[in-house]
């Protein structure tokens, strides 16, 4: 087997294996969430941040920079609030989120 054959299917697997991790994290984080205020604060902080790793590397892995994926969820962002989406009407988090993403950057 060729190298550049071996590194393709090494990046496969890799990139399975993080999506199969992602789903986990999001099946960990609803049941946590079926359990109620009983949660500990850490487990779900756990579960957020992780998706938030996972769906980087994945992103990473599948030719974006962390800046492009940055940059277009500051432009799903901005649409969001533009468009009125519901999430942004009934409390401001897409523009909060907006304006950490553009003062970390």
């Amino acid at each position: 087997m060729r190298r550049d054959d071996f590194n393709i299917i090494s990046s496969v697997k890799i990139i399975e294996e993080l999506k199969a991790d992602l789903l986990c994290v999001i099946g960990d984080f609803f049941k946590l969430l079926t359990k109620g205020s009983n949660v500990a604060e850490k487990a779900l902080l756990d579960c957020i941040s992780g998706a938030i790793i996972l769906l980087y590397v994945l992103g990473r892995r599948l030719g974006h920079s962390y800046l492009q994926i940055d940059e277009h969820t500051k432009i799903k962002l901005k649409e969001g609030i533009v468009a009125g989406d519901s999430v942004e009407k009934s409390g401001k988090d897409l523009s909060s989120l907006y304006q950490h993403l553009k003062e970390r950057n």
